[in-house]
């Protein structure tokens, strides 16, 4: 069994370089895979092992700069989820591009899981899913909108043109672990939003904690590894990936005539050139071959490069 830790942490790193190769160091040693985002403003990701080899690197990065506290949620895989272990250094962590946003300085009020079903029933409060749209579509809370967002990155945009829309409202919003909130909230108190709420632990605490027949979640979870969905009780879901796209892919979907395993799938049907399909089908020709050879390290690389950022 593997135990799955997904984590974050905004702290004032002066030099992520310089914490990169110590950190990947013990990762490797330990038999840890996964990965990992360094960059100023902190750290992000998810990884997977062993019992105590998570402990000790976990340990190490509460050592870090400003991590004394870091939080992280777990999960256990019966399979490893990750082929490899990435330490990779970015400009931002989860990335909004809102130079000026520091959720070091303020957030949204939290909100733990038993009180969120609460909050969120009160007619004066608006819930916002701050995901991506294929995230979203596989799972959401009632009553929750949708921005329809293709990244992170869209999401001040659609705020500018929608925000008279929310105009005396309180509002709530969640995410898959907490991050985008941390960044997302600030961003509205920025824009003069006064009452800016934001689930502790995102949509994974809540699964974890809350029991299925008190919960509004609907559907599955997207995580960024092999895992691909989880439901309540962090238990893996029955979604898998679209080797082209990275979308996840239900039973209906894999029963699409347009469906070809590694190459398209309904939701990319139109997204890619005949050479692109071309050079799709070539690569599941090999991770074929090579899970015929027993090679499963190869097979799993090509299938695992879902996200840089794990835990959002």
């Amino acid at each position: 069994m593997q135990i799955v830790a997904a984590l974050y942490h905004f702290a004032p790193f002066a030099d992520p370089a310089s914490l990169r190769p110590p950190l990947l160091d013990l990762c490797l040693a330990e038999g840890i895979r996964g990965t990992l985002l360094l960059a100023r403003e902190g750290i992000n990701g998810t990884i997977a092992g062993p019992r105590a080899g998570i402990d000790r690197v976990l340990a190490h990065i509460r050592s870090l700069p400003g991590c004394a506290d870091l939080e992280w949620k777990e999960a256990t895989a019966d399979q490893m989820p990750f082929g490899r272990m990435k330490v990779r250094l970015k400009a931002e962590i989860v990335t909004m591009g809102q130079p000026d946003i520091d959720p070091r300085r303020s957030v949204g009020r939290y909100v733990a899981p038993q009180d969120w079903n609460d909050l969120i029933r009160q007619p004066d409060v608006v819930l916002i899913d701050t995901r991506n749209d294929y995230e979203v579509a596989i799972g959401t809370f009632e009553g929750a909108i949708d921005p329809g967002t293709r990244t992170f990155r869209d999401f001040p945009a659609w705020w500018a043109q929608n925000a008279e829309r929310f105009h005396n409202k309180r509002v709530a919003m969640f995410c898959t672990g907490g991050i985008r909130c941390e960044k997302s909230t600030n961003f509205l108190m920025q824009q003069g939003v006064e009452e800016v709420f934001h689930l502790k632990g995102g949509i994974l605490k809540y699964l974890e904690d809350m029991p299925e027949e008190s919960s509004t979640w609907k559907g599955q979870c997207f995580v960024f590894d092999r895992r691909v969905s989880v439901g309540h009780g962090l238990r893996q879901g029955d979604l898998t990936l679209c080797h082209a796209c990275r979308r996840p892919l239900t039973a209906a979907d894999r029963a699409d005539p347009v469906y070809e395993e590694g190459v398209c799938c309904p939701r990319c049907r139109n997204e890619y050139t005949p050479d692109d399909r071309a050079r799709f089908r070539e690569r599941q020709r090999q991770m074929a071959l090579a899970m015929r050879r027993g090679d499963n390290h190869t097979a799993v690389e090509k299938d695992c490069a879902v996200s840089d950022s794990s835990c959002r």
